[in-house]
């Protein structure tokens, strides 16, 4: 028996991506977004440091972190073999990263964390130190939390907007190397193999699905947090030991030490 039009157009309707990602939004807003509401200018007129995860980490003391307001990202967690940062929060949106670093991510790590909540969804069980993020692909810089805001095709731009939300006056980059050794296609899907060459630890994709880095497309990002943090006259500046980022302004990571504010 044949369908009426009509019911065919709704059962289109209810199969198209748009429903689908209004439905996803709708259940994000109504379980996880107001719990992002406590962290709403938490520190503002503060400092921070947000830590990549390149391999310039491999050459730095980052003990002295401990005393400071940080961010990491993805799977900094490795790094704890040989500091203990003291992490202020964390911040993962990419679905690979987030599924290989799910025990650690739900029982270890107690830190305040952020997940993409698309890229946790199914995956990351709900816990009280765990918060959820509606990250989109929109390009622009979005300054509350408690609405979708861009992934811009790199971790490090979620966490400055996350930063911005929690109001933050300077926010100081490391390990934010900003160069890749690999072959193939932007957002490409391969598995890493031999040891990792593009992190600070040999162990972080090695034998592990990744997707292959958007550099152009991270730097078009930056410009626009540069530009925003600016007009907030706030400020990002860029303490990568031989970084290849050139959209802030540089600084030794032992100055920034100095002039950074602590906890």
């Amino acid at each position: 028996m044949s369908r009426p039009a009509g019911a065919l157009f709704s059962l289109k309707i209810l199969n198209s991506g748009k429903f689908k990602e209004g439905l996803s939004y709708l259940k994000w807003k109504r379980k996880y977004a107001k719990k992002l509401s406590a962290y709403k200018d938490i520190h503002k007129g503060q400092d921070c440091f947000i830590i990549g995860n390149g391999p310039s980490l491999k050459d730095m003391d980052l003990s002295p972190l401990a005393n400071y307001h940080t961010f990491g990202l993805n799977k900094i967690f490795l790094i704890f073999e040989k500091f203990d940062l003291n992490l202020s929060y964390l911040v993962a949106t990419n679905p690979l990263v987030i599924e290989q670093s799910k025990p650690v991510y739900e029982n270890d790590l107690k830190m305040p964390m952020f997940l993409s909540y698309t890229g946790a969804e199914g995956v990351i069980d709900d816990r009280d130190h765990i918060h959820r993020l509606h990250t989109l692909n929109t390009w622009s810089f979005y300054d509350d939390i408690r609405q979708p805001i861009c992934e811009g095709n790199t971790v490090t731009y979620v966490a400055l907007q996350i930063a911005f939300f929690m109001g933050f006056e300077r926010v100081f980059l490391i390990g934010v190397d900003h160069s890749f050794k690999q072959s193939g296609s932007s957002h490409e899907t391969q598995v890493y193999k031999g040891d990792d060459e593009n992190h600070f630890h040999p162990d972080y994709f090695k034998g592990q699905k990744w997707q292959l880095a958007d550099v152009y497309g991270s730097e078009v990002s930056y410009h626009l947090a540069n530009y925003h943090y600016k007009k907030a006259n706030r400020q990002i500046l860029d303490a990568t030991v031989n970084g290849k980022l050139d959209v802030y302004p540089k600084i030794p990571f032992e100055e920034a030490l100095k002039i950074a504010r602590k906890k």
